[in-house]
């Protein structure tokens, strides 16, 4: 669905904890200044929460970046909000989103990455992905019905999940990405953690319409370009069109 390269490529990249760290806080302030500071009415925040609790990320750590989101306090969160379109090695589709204190810092290092692809200009590749609500989630009944659980959520689509492809799934349960309109997607994240399900991600993001086959040795290109993007401290997610 275009990101489950990722979770892969950390591994093999080995990032550093602080760094993880790093992605997780923006998360939350990021989360916290959309949607409110609130987690039971904020499911981003919520899910983000999830997240750093289980990086073990401090409950002061947290508070900070839960406050620094929503404005709480003196000090408040000034970010702006880029994305840059373009394409990875062998024409892959790429969609970057930044959150940055100095987009004349940013959008030069920016371009700078995709030199090894092409920068695309405004408006230059969205075509090839859908903007939808995405919620991913995972069920401690193995044989739980997925069909049935999107219908009832309201979730346009749905597919399975697995731990291969989202670390933050366990092995031997019933994980699941959910796709959902973009206004519907708290209303799908709040169904399913009422009904037994543990939702580790709920997000505005993008869907490839097409994934492009590539060889091994291509795909490992892709990989290792689009884990530079992902490792840029201001970069907030990568989507891309591949599977």
């Amino acid at each position: 669905m275009g990101r489950q390269w990722l979770h892969a490529k950390r591994e093999v990249a080995n990032l550093k904890k602080g760094q993880v760290v790093g992605k997780l806080v923006r998360e939350i302030m990021v989360a916290a200044k959309s949607g409110g500071a609130d987690p039971a009415g904020n499911a981003r925040l919520f899910a983000a929460l999830e997240k750093a609790r289980r990086a073990s990320v401090t409950r002061d750590v947290i508070d900070r970046a839960i406050k620094k989101g929503a404005g709480v306090g003196d000090d408040k969160l000034v970010l702006e909000h880029m994305v840059f379109e373009g394409y990875a090695p062998h024409k892959i589709g790429v969609i970057v989103e930044v959150f940055t204190d100095n987009i004349n810092r940013t959008a030069p290092e920016m371009r700078l990455l995709f030199k090894k692809g092409q920068l695309g200009t405004a408006g230059s590749n969205k075509f090839l992905f859908d903007n939808v609500g995405i919620v991913e989630a995972h069920h401690p009944d193995a044989a739980i019905d997925i069909e049935t659980a999107a219908i009832e959520a309201g979730a346009n689509d749905f597919s399975a999940l697995t731990h291969a492809e989202n670390d933050d799934i366990p092995e031997e349960v019933a994980g699941a990405r959910f796709i959902a309109e973009r206004a519907s997607t708290s209303t799908v994240s709040k169904w399913l953690a009422d009904n037994g399900w543990t939702v580790v991600t709920s997000e505005l993001g993008y869907i490839a319409k097409q994934c492009p086959t590539l060889s091994d040795e291509h795909r490992a290109e892709v990989g290792e370009f689009l884990q530079a993007l992902e490792d840029h401290d201001d970069v907030h997610r990568v989507w891309a069109a591949l599977k």
